[in-house]
């Protein structure tokens, strides 16, 4: 099947935002989202590396930035 890949890493990243806390360590997220696509934002600098055995992975600080920025873009009500 094909798919707009970055259109898909967008949401994943938006919906990573809803998932999100941060603390003195940076933002964490929930990370049960395709492998596949988690691994894509990870060569892209977005997140930690997601085969790591916690269960959330880490948002650079770009990767927070676009994270919100993505959610309400497209789940936003404005």
């Amino acid at each position: 099947m094909k798919y707009n890949k970055d259109r898909v890493e967008e949401t994943v990243l938006a919906l990573l935002y809803l998932t999100s806390s941060h603390d003195q360590y940076g933002t964490r997220a929930w990370k049960g989202f395709d492998v596949g696509v988690l691994e894509r934002l990870f060569e892209k600098g977005y997140i930690s590396d997601p085969q790591i055995k916690s269960p959330t992975v880490v948002l650079s600080e770009e990767g927070a930035k676009l994270s919100k920025e993505f959610f309400f873009k497209v789940f936003g009500t404005n």
